[in-house]
């Protein structure tokens, strides 16, 4: 007998989404440059968004999307590499995926906030460069344009694996619940709530990240 739980709120699948298109789109603006930088720019202030809105579901979001149901101790993890694992470790993340999702989030987090301090000296100049020294600015920009860069293909290519793997070796579906939320499991697990008072606090949620980009980029103009 399986069990369907609700496992992926709505707010988390869109936000998995949009952070995946989101991506693709600053790197394909990247590699193209002139005036794709215009966009590069505004995806940056999205990711910006996004990424506050996360933090605060990682806190208040449906019970599998909160940092505390997939920050794992080091002897769990290593338990769940030879194979012991909890049974709980295959539901939401597991105690490799959490560390990719960590990764991934705090390599993406360093190249947002060097994008906002880098200068290429010709036509982009981020909102907080008039804060910092010319130093600050060229290591910024040194960062995000190559170590940075390379630090999210990289992360992204792992996951992408990962999931080819999981998926095909472990015959884990990975993909159907991040599009629908649910998952068919052995055990019963507690759901994520995914109704509509925790779908208007991600509304909340995703304004407040929303504002607070757009802040920032009025940063660069008040300056003028």
């Amino acid at each position: 007998m399986t069990h369907t739980v609700r496992i992926w709120d709505l707010p988390t699948r869109l936000f998995h989404w949009t952070l995946a298109a989101s991506v693709i789109a600053l790197v394909v603006t990247a590699k193209v440059g002139g005036n794709a930088m215009v966009w590069h720019l505004r995806l940056g202030y999205v990711v910006l968004a996004l990424l506050v809105f996360r933090l605060v579901w990682g806190l208040v979001g449906g019970h599998w999307s909160r940092f505390g149901a997939f920050l794992y101790s080091p002897a769990r993890l290593v338990r769940y590499l030879r194979g012991a694992g909890h049974p709980e470790d295959a539901v939401g993340h597991s105690p490799l995926g959490a560390l990719s999702v960590f990764a991934l989030l705090a390599v993406l987090a360093a190249q947002v906030g060097t994008g906002l301090l880098s200068d290429d000296e010709i036509a982009f100049s981020g909102p907080l460069t008039r804060f910092v020294s010319n130093a600050v600015v060229g290591q910024a920009t040194g960062y995000h344009k190559e170590i940075g860069q390379y630090l999210v293909l990289g992360l992204v290519a792992l996951h992408l694996l990962a999931i080819v793997f999981y998926v095909v070796v472990r015959k884990h579906g990975m993909v159907r619940p991040m599009l629908h939320g649910d998952k068919e499991l052995p055990q019963p697990v507690a759901p994520s709530r995914d109704d509509l008072a925790s779908r208007i606090a991600a509304v909340v949620a995703l304004a407040l990240g929303a504002g607070l980009a757009w802040w920032v980029s009025t940063l660069g103009a008040a300056a003028f």
